[in-house]
């Protein structure tokens, strides 16, 4: 090594949910931690994804609230829409929120070192960091334990790479200079429903192509059959069980060959958004010089972290589905203190892990969904409750969506949840709540919950499982 390398109990490598999480932890129970980024703090998440995406969101939210004023007995000129302006509060967003994470990890004396990382030899039983910065300088670090923490990237469609301009990642559609006026976006996953309601609120006509049998293919599928009758009202055209088989990029946009059970078909649009899912970060770490197992694009980890090579773990997007921020932090948590010597056990927590999609209707769920559970062979009680017998749901004028339980008929275990409509993203935390301290049904159904609420939804959905409805 060039130089002598400084050396710390912990270096983190990646700066988003998981890994600055990580490393306050760390240094929370007394570790001299480090953390190296290659980009920006804050992560894909914080930069280029759940933040500045909600921030979008929320300027479309209030844009269909303006048009619907007017059944509230409130008549409003018809908005306009500053496209630049929007794209740019949400940009100033996530950098406001950046300022925030520089600003903890220096509270907590963290030293920040800018620079891609890539993992060295061994030295004295320590593991070393080589950080090299985008001027070509680098600088070792070492450590007796790293945590890679590097997320993912939008994973591209072959025949169909990403250009920035015809060709859109979740990147280039957070930063359009003007809402295209036809958008195809390939994948019906929580990203691309998300960005298909951002742009069918800004007038543009989306049309929406999944590989699988529904949208949302990880969701629920009552929750995803009304979504897809939701979005249909939005303008947004679907086709399902559709695979993209050519394209054909040019100057005024982009044409698509699509495969479906009924033959062939071609569609047209200014704009594409490949939005098929996320590859992990795993390239140039240094990894082939491990006995860490990298498969299918992700580091292989158990339920603490740890990788086959003892002294290196990994958290977050890098390891896997689900890709959530939330999950990166708390896979953070248990890492960094299964370093400092807590969780002894063998047997890693289990991880209710709420899922949220921000599309239009917005939608939530944790735990299994109703096929999954019946995929189990265990007796099922299931109950739905619908917003449109909610009574704040009503008086808001967002009677439309439901709230739907699973339980294990003999013990009462809540298997998963499922929230459509007005603040499921907000609401499905009750739900991971219970799950988490293992309520059964007697204890939902003896909570009391306020009222009027939409909260109420998902006492009458548990009641509703267990025979004893009282609004329906």
């Amino acid at each position: 090594m060039a130089s002598q390398p400084q050396t710390f109990d912990v270096i983190v490598v990646g700066g988003g949910p998981g890994g600055y999480v990580a490393a306050l932890r760390c240094a929370q129970l007394g570790q001299r931690v480090a953390l190296v980024e290659r980009e920006h703090l804050g992560g894909i998440c914080l930069n280029w994804g759940c933040i500045p995406t909600k921030a979008l969101l929320h300027a479309a939210d209030t844009l269909r609230r303006i048009a619907h004023a007017g059944t509230l007995g409130i008549e409003v000129a018809r908005p306009q829409v500053d496209f630049a302006r929007l794209v740019a509060r949400s940009r100033q967003v996530a950098q406001r929120l950046g300022g925030g994470v520089a600003h903890l990890l220096k509270k907590a004396k963290v030293p920040v070192f800018m620079g891609s990382a890539r993992l060295g030899p061994q030295l004295d039983g320590l593991h070393s960091v080589q950080v090299e910065a985008e001027g070509g300088t680098a600088q070792w670090l070492q450590a007796p334990h790293v945590i890679l923490a590097t997320g993912a990237r939008a994973r591209e469609l072959p025949g169909l790479p990403f250009d920035g301009e015809r060709v859109w990642s979740y990147r280039d559609a957070l930063v359009g200079k003007a809402a295209p006026r036809s958008l195809l976006v390939i994948g019906a996953g929580a990203i691309g429903m998300e960005f298909a309601s951002f742009y069918a609120a800004m007038g543009t006509q989306v049309t929406v192509v999944e590989a699988q049998s529904q949208l949302l293919p990880s969701s629920d599928a009552d929750v995803a059959a009304f979504v897809r009758q939701a979005v249909a009202k939005d303008g947004i055209r679907v086709h399902l069980g559709a695979v993209v088989k050519g394209a054909e990029v040019g100057t005024g946009g982009v044409s698509v060959q699509l495969e479906t059970a009924d033959g062939g078909q071609s569609l047209q649009a200014e704009r594409v958004l490949v939005a098929i899912g996320l590859v992990g970060h795993t390239e140039g770490l240094g990894l082939e010089g491990t006995r860490a197992q990298v498969e299918r694009g992700c580091i292989a980890v158990d339920g603490w972290g740890a990788t086959a090579e003892p002294g290196i773990h990994a958290v977050g997007d890098v390891t896997g589905a689900p890709m959530l921020a939330h999950r990166a932090s708390h896979q953070g948590l248990l890492c960094a203190e299964r370093i400092a010597g807590m969780h002894a056990g063998e047997e890693p927590p289990v991880l209710n892990v709420p899922a949220c999609v921000y599309s239009h209707p917005p939608s939530a769920a944790v735990g299994l969904t109703e096929a999954q559970a019946r995929a189990t062979g265990r007796p099922l009680r299931v109950g739905s409750f619908p917003l449109e017998a909610n009574g704040k749901a009503i008086a808001i004028d967002e009677a439309s969506g439901f709230a739907k339980t699973i339980f294990d008929a003999q013990t009462g275990e809540l298997l998963g949840a499922h929230l459509v409509g007005a603040e499921a993203t907000e609401l499905i935390h009750g739900f991971t709540l219970a799950r988490t301290l293992e309520a059964t049904e007697a204890e939902l159904i003896a909570t009391i919950f306020p009222h009027p609420t939409l909260s109420e939804a998902m006492h009458e959905s548990v009641l509703a499982a267990w025979g004893r409805p009282l609004h329906t």
